[in-house]
């Protein structure tokens, strides 16, 4: 950022994102351009909680005033000014607050909007990145901010037109605690300083806002709207509730995907309301997104952000909490040590997993699209949340061999229900797709048994299943465990098998032996498998030992990790294999063998998404096509 200095003013220019910013706006990005006066009401109100939570935690500001926000327009000179008595800026939160954008991610998100996306972006990008202020100069041509900190005796004021700089100058003059804007309304935005038209917005859009928002000069109170949360639920229209969590999110006419209203008198007495969501930003590639909970005492807003309130696995919640019971004095730093806060937090919990099991009950498709939006959250609380892990574990899903398609809908509860009486554990597979785990070799058993396996198609599945350990009594098994301990089968199933045809064939072993020698060190053993019934091969994980597709998550976090040691498991019962057991009594065939070996321990690799050495695989299969078209192969000799 450059400066000029001419005598008491600043000149500067904007950050670059935020130029572009700018540019976006001039050119209708947005659909409605009341969102700029929702945005700068939003600006003042946060001014005004900020200066409410200083008079509660500073002595000398204790007598704050009276905490309000004022319109006035001006249809004679087409100007609009937009008030508050909050805590007002210096010169150095002026440079900081309106020259840059505060979120690095913004300046990246900007440059790949397309066109298209621009236009659906709308309502997530102001809001998300805390950028609102700028929405004025989609109305505005010159806006003028007039601002005095709470902490200083002087005032400041900022002014741009938006083409990329704006200059600073200290005021002469007395300025009242708080900030003005002043927009000088374009030509085609001039029935912003019409009365009618700023009604009709703050109705839409700010009729929740807990500070009155006055029209000058009739002072007349624009948001008489009363607060909800401390509502009986019956007296409540869904119209009111849309609108307060428009209010909360920013998020235009969007309507959450269920909201909470709890209202508890004992232990403690507090009012909630909470709505989740219709969409996850961060699976969109948003940053991580922060909402919080803003917390009350008695209808006095305490702090915005209470991320005490909830834990961090359910940040995508908005919503306010309002307590009888908590301090007017409680402070930040205290908050968390407040037995209150932590017994708010406790009842919050509850109510929440209470309704989520209900919607899972009562709207299956409601929690089917809660779940694809924010499941992988609730298994991050799996994870993190050793006290909630059983309720949690009972709301998450997973994809399942039980059923052809690949959402993920099957619960734990599910899956327990199906089971067989003498299964002892819960099985699943993991992989980087449900096309990759389906060609797993290690199903092929559960298929012929009719043995439900659990997909984990998601990177957080794996850490999930560690977590659990067990579920309902039920050990969590990766099917490619060597410890499988499956369900003895049916003994009609065993006599209709031919258990000639199930034995290993003279020479077997010594193929085992063969191939020992050829792979060496790159496997921990060779041996005779039972859970394969077409593939000729496998490779397992020793008892003990992670899955593979936990191994693999964690080698591309650290790429120095030592491979595991495996075990390749053999079908004797497999045509190649059956082949190969009838050559190996030839010696003279003994190098073929073990080149057979190793290309089958390099195929078991590539079916699990892994790549062996490049040129040795290379070369091997180019000698197996030499030898075929020579027919010198001892798999074509007559």
């Amino acid at each position: 950022m450059t400066t000029e200095h001419t005598h008491d003013k600043q000149e500067f220019t904007f950050q670059a994102e935020i130029k572009q910013l700018l540019h976006l706006l001039s050119h209708s990005l947005y659909q409605s351009r009341e969102i700029a006066l929702r945005e700068l009401i939003s600006n003042a109100s946060d001014a005004l909680d900020k200066m409410r939570f200083v008079s509660l935690t500073d002595e000398s500001q204790r007598d704050c005033g009276l905490l309000e926000i004022t319109i006035e327009p001006d249809d004679a000179t087409h100007l609009l000014a937009i008030r508050d008595t909050g805590v007002g800026m210096t010169r150095d939160e002026l440079v900081t607050n309106l020259g840059t954008i505060a979120h690095s991610g913004s300046g990246e998100f900007l440059k790949g909007l397309s066109t298209e996306q621009k236009s659906k972006a709308e309502l997530s990008l102001i809001g998300q990145f805390g950028v609102g202020f700028y929405s004025a100069f989609m109305i505005a041509d010159q806006v003028r901010v007039r601002t005095r900190s709470y902490r200083e005796e002087h005032g400041w004021e900022w002014s741009s037109d938006g083409t990329g700089r704006f200059t600073i100058e200290s005021v002469e003059s007395p300025l009242p605690r708080g900030t003005e804007i002043i927009l000088h309304l374009k030509d085609d935005a001039h029935d912003f300083a019409k009365p009618y038209r700023i009604k009709d917005a703050v109705k839409r859009y700010s009729s929740f806002v807990p500070h009155p928002i006055k029209l000058l000069p009739e002072a007349e109170v624009l948001n008489d709207q009363k607060p909800i949360w401390v509502e009986p639920k019956r007296q409540v229209t869904d119209e009111q509730y849309e609108r307060f969590y428009q209010h909360l999110s920013h998020h235009g006419d969007e309507k959450p995907l269920w909201r909470l209203h709890v209202s508890v008198d004992s232990p403690i007495q507090f009012h909630a309301v909470l709505f989740c969501p219709p969409t996850n930003l961060e699976r969109m590639g948003f940053p991580r997104v922060e909402h919080g909970v803003s917390l009350c005492a008695k209808r006095i807003l305490v702090q915005h952000d209470c991320r005490e309130l909830l834990p961090d696995y359910l940040r995508f919640l908005f919503g306010l909490v309002d307590s009888e019971d908590l301090p007017l004095n409680v402070s930040r730093e205290t908050l968390q040590d407040n037995t209150v806060i932590r017994r708010i937090r406790g009842s919050l919990l509850k109510s929440i997993f209470d309704r989520l099991e209900q919607l899972a009950k009562d709207e299956p498709e409601a929690f089917q699209t809660f779940t694809d939006q924010f499941g992988m959250m609730l298994k991050e609380g799996v994870i993190v949340d050793f006290a909630q892990r059983e309720r949690l574990a009972k709301l998450i899903r997973f994809g399942s061999s039980h059923k052809a398609d690949d959402k993920l809908d099957v619960s734990l509860d599910d899956y327990v229900a199906r089971m067989p009486e003498n299964q002892k554990r819960i099985y699943f597979l993991g992989g980087p797709d449900l096309a990759a785990i389906e060609k797993n070799p290690n199903l092929e058993v559960f298929r012929k048994r009719k043995l439900e396996v659990l997909y984990l198609t998601e990177p957080i599945d794996e850490f999930v299943m560690n977590s659990l350990g067990q579920y309902g009594g039920k050990r969590l098994t990766s099917i490619d465990s060597d410890d499988l301990e499956l369900p003895e089968a049916p003994a009609e199933e065993g006599k209709a098998e031919d258990a000639e045809a199930s034995k290993a064939e003279p020479g077997f072993e010594r193929v085992l032996t063969l191939f020992r020698e050829a792979l060496g060190s790159r496997v921990r053993e060779v041996r005779e498998s039972h859970r394969l019934t077409d593939s000729p091969c496998c490779l397992v994980n020793a008892d003990g030992t992670l899955s593979t597709q936990m191994q693999r998550i964690l080698k591309m976090a650290n790429r120095d990790m030592p491979e595991a040691e495996r075990i390749l498991e053999i079908n004797p019962k497999a045509p190649l294999i059956r082949r190969l057991t009838r050559l190996s009594a030839n010696t003279d065939h003994d190098a073929f063998i073990k080149e057979c070996g190793l290309q089958l321990w390099s195929n078991a690799l590539i079916l699990e998404g892994v790549t062996p050495d490049a040129r040795e695989l290379t070369s091997r299969i180019e000698s197996f096509m030499d030898e075929a078209a020579e027919k010198r192969s001892p798999l074509i000799v007559m």
